[in-house]
């Protein structure tokens, strides 16, 4: 009909999209949701080693009090001795990293090399965890160069036969590995806020120790937080340095599983002679469980403090505007 305004066909490209990311949704559900929903039914339930639930299913929580009481506590010994660990590498850490991102920042101090410092200090991060096990294991092994040293020191024995010197030197090896990458983090931090509050500072005459307490901490807190939070998540998840250090152990962690991890303690329950699905599942909860409970712990007191610097803060600011 005359005068009939015809109507535009549009195309919708809209179904393209959903096209393109379909892929990774297929991929994550049969590699990772799929296995995530199977472990959390395993924990409750009696799994035989070759993956079919026997005994009518359902357990209730008997792997759990596999976990807490058949086994004392071993499960909350193996994750107290994987903290432990953890720690030991993680607060000196942190300590230095801090102190190099302040240097390596501070133009006042005027470093000479600083781009080549900051180029070996992360080097080790981009050695692989077993690597780097393998090499402190020839070293100190024997026939190792580090070996007659501590042998002649301590009775003959290996540094592998210690309760604490070999978990002393796992977390000197995290230490090594990791405190470039939490250097990188902590200056690119320290980098995000305004020179002219640094310069403001020294006018009132601020020292480097107050500048550091009052100001590049509470402004470096975000950061500070997710380099927390992801060292305490990658502690927990620790695996490769200590099931690769002992010679010849098969990752048990040692003769009286000195150092015996929370990740090593779940390997061995899924190993070709002892798999124990039903327990394997839940541990692997309990670690959730854990993780997420440290997680939120670790965040609310952060975040109580980040709360309360700024408050002081906003307190100063007022003072000095009714003055």
């Amino acid at each position: 009909m005359a005068g009939r305004i015809k109507k535009r066909k549009t195309l919708s490209y809209a179904k393209w999209g959903y096209i393109f990311i379909l892929p990774f949704f297929i991929i994550y559900a049969i590699f990772q949701l799929y296995p995530l929903i199977t472990t959390f039914v395993y924990a409750f339930q009696d799994v035989n080693s070759q993956g079919i639930i026997v005994n009518n299913g359902w357990n209730n929580f008997d792997n759990f009090r596999y976990l807490f009481v058949q086994t004392h506590n071993e499960w909350l010994k193996t994750f107290g001795r994987t903290m432990i660990m953890q720690f030991m590498g993680f607060i000196p850490q942190l300590i230095v990293s801090l102190v190099l991102a302040v240097w390596f920042t501070d133009s006042r101090l005027k470093l000479k090399g600083a781009t080549f410092f900051k180029a070996i200090i992360y080097m080790p991060n981009l050695i692989m965890a077993t690597a780097m096990a393998s090499m402190f294991q020839s070293m100190f092994n024997q026939g190792g160069p580090f070996y007659t040293w501590y042998a002649n020191g301590h009775g003959g024995m290996t540094i592998f036969d210690s309760i604490w010197d070999i978990k002393w030197l796992v977390g000197f090896i995290n230490f090594t590995m990791w405190f470039g990458n939490t250097t990188i983090l902590l200056m690119a931090g320290v980098m995000g806020i305004d020179d002219s509050i640094f310069e403001a500072a020294t006018i009132d005459g601020a020292g480097p120790i107050r500048t550091f307490k009052d100001i590049t901490m509470p402004l470096l807190m975000p950061i500070f937080v997710y380099v927390f939070l992801t060292s305490l998540i990658g502690g927990i998840q620790m695996f490769d340095i200590p099931a690769n250090l002992i010679p010849k152990d098969g990752g048990r962690g040692g003769n009286r599983s000195q150092i015996c991890t929370i990740i090593m303690y779940l390997n061995q329950h899924l190993s070709s002679g002892n798999k124990q699905f039903g327990v394997a599942g839940a541990i692997s909860i309990m670690l959730f469980l854990v993780t997420a409970v440290l997680s939120f712990v670790v965040y609310k007191v952060t975040a109580t403090d980040m709360s309360a610097a700024k408050a002081k803060k906003r307190a100063r600011a007022a003072k000095k505007v009714n003055a």
